[in-house]
């Protein structure tokens, strides 16, 4: 599978997908026209067309003031 433009890796373009694909068998609106009628591939189509972002925890965490960051787990 070639890695899709925007993503660092198949596997988080996967999870995506399925987080975007989930939203929409629970009643959440398609954000592109489509004569697809299978989840999964809207969400892909979706995400195709551009109208899908994600952020990464990391950067999550980091964007958040006040956020405490993880703690040290080296033993002293």
């Amino acid at each position: 599978m070639k890695l899709k433009d925007g993503f660092d890796s198949n596997y988080r373009y996967v999870l995506v997908a399925a987080r975007r694909a989930r939203q929409l068998s629970g009643g959440a609106p398609s954000l592109v026209n489509t004569t697809s009628r299978k989840v999964c591939k809207i969400a892909q189509e979706e995400i195709d067309a551009g109208k899908v972002q994600f952020i990464k925890p990391d950067e999550a965490n980091a964007a958040k003031p006040g956020t405490p960051k993880p703690a040290d787990k080296s033993i002293t």
